[in-house]
């Protein structure tokens, strides 16, 4: 059973910075992709930044530049450092992994594995 749970959410001001962690468990595939993903209160969800397992990256145009996403095998763990945070930036935070290692960041809906989420709140 293919468990992901995240942690690392909280609350900073803006410009601040937090890094977000998603442990893996029971993912025995070995390509995947693996994506972090946001929705806030009234919007659709939004795909942020992922990750292959080729080590191909992509992300949102409104993250590029702030966000970097990665993964520390050994340790099963798939990160999402957030720098420069803003206030739209607030959401929760969830991570995500599939099979379908060619699935890119617009393509959130289509992931088989969900984490539960972990929340983020920047204020102004």
């Amino acid at each position: 059973q293919v468990q992901l749970v995240e942690s690392g959410g909280g609350s900073v001001q803006t410009g601040g910075s937090l890094r977000l962690t998603c442990t893996i468990s029971g993912y025995s595939y070995t390509k995947y992709s693996m994506q972090w993903f946001r929705q806030a209160p009234g919007k659709e969800r939004e795909g942020v930044a992922v990750l292959d397992s080729d080590g191909d990256t992509d992300y949102a145009d409104s993250v590029k530049g702030r966000f970097t996403i990665s993964k520390d095998n050994a340790k099963n763990t798939l990160y999402l450092q957030m720098n420069s945070l803003k206030p739209e930036d607030t959401a929760m935070y969830y991570c995500a992994a599939d099979p379908k290692w060619w699935l890119r960041v617009h393509q959130h809906d289509l992931y088989k594995y969900w984490g539960q989420g972990t929340q983020v709140t920047v204020s102004s």
